[in-house]
Parts: structure tokens; sequence; C-alpha cells
């Protein structure tokens, strides 16, 4: 049975929490907060420890934990974590400057211990089962690849503010799900920006609206659309053109009723939270990363995949200032 500890009781550390809890290969030991009545509150929902993060990592007993801390304490906490002994999961990104990522990652191959990144879309069934078909040779040679990203409102500005930019904040799970598709990175980014869905947030610095197109080094091509408005739903699609053919793995909907009459044709609009979109999602990465921990099989998404997406982030985010692509060796 892993032992594990939560570093965080928030939104989606309450997400994580579901998912310990319902493997039977995973019990959640005890729960840290920078609020401790939070942790306590969550702890108490699975009659497991509110405790101090510190005294988590220092336990022995505790084989494993779950950082779903605030993107500031990550790189501190895998370093901590993995010296004390212990397998992470840590959710995206790894840090918000490429560079600490990267100091990050030397800290933690040391200790040759586990490390796993959260980018849970890759275990999304649909999205994996594109991939499935791909590998497959179901379409032949990929070619075109095209991820859409929508999210149905705009996130406080006080969160704008400390998120690092949309495209390490957002589109980071974008740039990773390219990665798993295509098989590898691209050599060329180039991105636009703007913001047209909240002034504030073009006032906090950001862009709340982007394009981004990705070149790779056999000539096929990525392109990502983000957007912090969309006012149907949540929309994520992946659409994959190859050379025999067209994959695409389309919006969950709220239900599957379609109504056809005289004056057109209808139907559900997609899910609007991306609880409701992704939850499958979150329960298959942490068995996933259970498995893995107790067979000690390589991490199906690993510290480096993390550390390739922020490069993607950071290429993206000062293409967008510049107005001119940029290499990812270059960042």
């Amino acid at each position: 049975m892993l032992k594990v500890g939560l570093l965080g009781a928030g939104r989606i550390a309450g997400v994580h929490a579901i998912a310990i809890s319902s493997n039977t290969g995973s019990t959640l030991a005890a729960v840290s907060d920078y609020f401790p009545e939070n942790a306590e509150k969550l702890a108490a929902q699975y009659g497991s420890a509110a405790r101090s993060t510190e005294d988590i990592i220092a336990d022995d007993s505790i084989d494993a934990v779950l950082i779903a801390t605030s993107t500031d304490t990550h790189s501190d906490l895998i370093e901590a974590a993995t010296q004390a002994g212990k397998a992470v999961l840590c959710e995206k990104p790894v840090d918000l400057s490429l560079d600490r990522a990267r100091a990050c990652q030397k800290v933690a191959d040391k200790t040759g211990k586990p490390v796993m990144i959260g980018f849970n879309r890759r275990f999304d069934p649909n999205f994996g089962a594109l991939k499935v078909a791909l590998k497959a040779g179901e379409i032949g040679k990929p070619e075109l690849l095209a991820i859409t990203s929508f999210d149905p409102a705009p996130p406080p500005v006080e969160y704008i503010k400390v998120s690092g930019g949309l495209f390490r904040d957002m589109m980071i799970h974008d740039f990773d799900m390219s990665s798993f598709i295509m098989g590898e990175a691209p050599v060329s980014v180039m991105a636009a920006g703007s913001s047209i869905v909240d002034p504030e947030i073009g006032a906090a610095g950001d862009v709340d609206t982007a394009v981004v197109t990705m070149t790779y080094a056999d000539g096929r091509i990525a392109v990502i659309k983000n957007s912090r408005r969309a006012v149907y739903g949540y929309d994520q699609r992946v659409e994959l053109l190859g050379s025999e053919g067209l994959l695409q793995a389309q919006n969950m909907l709220e239900n599957t009723v379609v109504k056809s009459t005289a004056d057109g044709v209808t139907g559900a609009k997609p899910t609007y939270f991306f609880l409701e979109r992704y939850m499958p999602a979150y329960s298959a990465e942490w068995n996933a990363f259970v498995e893995a921990v107790n067979s000690g099989a390589p991490m199906p998404v690993t510290l480096a995949d993390g550390i390739t997406a922020l490069a993607m982030a950071e290429a993206a985010t000062r293409s967008a200032q510049t107005g001119s692509p940029v290499r990812l060796e270059d960042v």
C-alpha cells in the first residue's frame, strides 16, 4: 500500500484526494496546506491527518507526495521530497522559471527517485484513443496538428497576476499535448496574443487570446488556439491530419440528445467546467503513477517532459513579445 502525503488542500488538491483514495493501492496518509484549517478540513474527509509540509516530507513511513501547492513552491518541494527518498507527482508547471526548473531536475536526478508531472490530459480516454490510432498507422504520417483549448470564462485578475501568463499557465497543457501526439518537441515557435476578453488582463501584463504555430524538424506543423472565454462551455478539441486520413477528438457534451426539426438541428453544449471534462483523466493519471512506482517502470510523464513544455511556453512568450519566431534551442 502506497502511503501518500498530499501537499496543498485547495480545489485541485481535492480532486487528487479523490483519486488517491479511490485507488486500492494507495492511501491518503496526511495533508498539509499554507492555511492549516484547509488541511484539517480536507484530511477529515478522508480520515487522514493534517500535518505540516516539513513533517510529511521528513516522515519515512510516507512513500510518495503529491504536490498541489502554488507554482512558486514546486521546484523546492520536488527537491526536498526526492532528497527525502519519496516518489513525487507534481502539478504543472514545474516552475515559472525555466532556469529554476532545470536546476530542480539536476537535484532530483541525483536522488534517483521518480518524478511525474501532472499533465492529466495525456490520460484523457479520447486523446489517448487518438494517440493509439496514430501509433497504429491508421492515418499514415501525421502532418498537421490543431489543438483548441478555450475556457468558458477567465479567472480572477488576482490569479492572472501570479499565474506566469497564459502560455505558462493555460497553454502549457497544449504544449505537452502536442509533444505527446507528435512524439517530439518542435524546432520553432511563433506566437501571437492579445487581450480582448478582459482589459484588466492586459493591464496585468498578460494576454487572454492567443495562437501559436510550431514547426518540426521534418516539416510537420502544429497550431494551438487558446482563449479565456468561450460562452458556450469548455471547448477542448484535437484534430490531426495525416497522409492517409484525419483523426479528431471532439468535445464532451452535456448530453447526447440531438433534436432535428423543420427549424434545424440542435444539440447540447460542451461541459462547462474542467472538472467535468477531465475528472476521469485525473484518476487515470494517479493510477498510472501508482503502477509505475510499484513496478519500477519509467514515469509516463517525466520531469524532462515538464521542462520541455515550459521551454515551449517560454519560447511562445518571447515570440508574442517580439513578433518573431523563436527557436526552441535558443531558450
